[in-house]
């Protein structure tokens, strides 16, 4: 194996590792917006919220990038009579990537 084979190796396993924990870290940062979300609509900390986050995790497979999950606490957010704005609701989704990320490279 040539240099530059060893090379793009390390630049392919490189890239795997990294989408790996971007997929772990959004997966994780889905379940920590669908708890808040769920204790902003007064779901009851435990099974139930457990359960709207599992939902919140499923609804980011509908298409590529947040706006599914977006929409979805949008909506149900909507429906509960939550008041938060869009931009309060991508901010706080932002933020819980950040802790994803952290919690993440912990361990």
């Amino acid at each position: 194996m040539s240099t530059f084979d060893k090379r793009d190796d390390g630049f392919e396993s490189k890239f795997a590792h990294d989408e790996e924990l971007k997929f772990k870290a959004t997966a994780r940062r889905n379940k920590l917006l669908g708890l808040w979300a769920a204790e902003k609509m007064g779901v009851e900390a435990g099974d139930a919220a457990e359960a709207y986050a599992k939902e919140v995790v499923r609804s980011d497979f509908e298409e590529p990038g947040d706006e599914d999950v977006f929409r979805k606490i949008r909506g149900d957010f909507d429906a509960k009579s939550v008041e938060q704005s869009d931009h309060q609701i991508r901010r706080t989704m932002d933020e819980l990537m950040h802790t994803a990320i952290e919690q993440i490279q912990k361990g």
